[in-house]
């Protein structure tokens, strides 16, 4: 069995390498006193779905959600969550995308 909170953070790792996107984060589990891990936080894994929240930094969206697609179904390769149904909602813009 593979450890949920192993393969959050795996998989926030491997979206955060992805130029142009990066996990959605809560600003009040960065400053919390408690131990957190905000990146992990964008990842919801239930025994039927994957869900990710990103925030994009760069525009246009389609090859971005194309390749963090790609990066997920690899690391979820071999768990049980390979047959999972994948959701990538991106949050948020960042404002520089804009700007080209």
């Amino acid at each position: 069995m593979t450890d949920p909170r192993s393969l959050a953070g795996r998989l926030a790792d491997a979206l955060s390498a992805i130029d142009g996107l990066r996990p959605a984060t809560s600003v009040a589990a960065e400053i919390s006193w408690l131990s957190t891990d905000p990146a992990g936080g964008s990842i919801d894994l239930t025994s039927e779905s994957v869900e990710i929240r990103l925030v994009a930094l760069r525009l246009p969206l389609p090859p971005l959600l194309s390749a963090a697609e790609t990066r997920v179904r690899e690391l979820l390769e071999g768990t049980e969550w390979a047959d999972a149904r994948l959701r990538l909602v991106v949050t948020d813009i960042d404002g520089a995308a804009f700007a080209d």
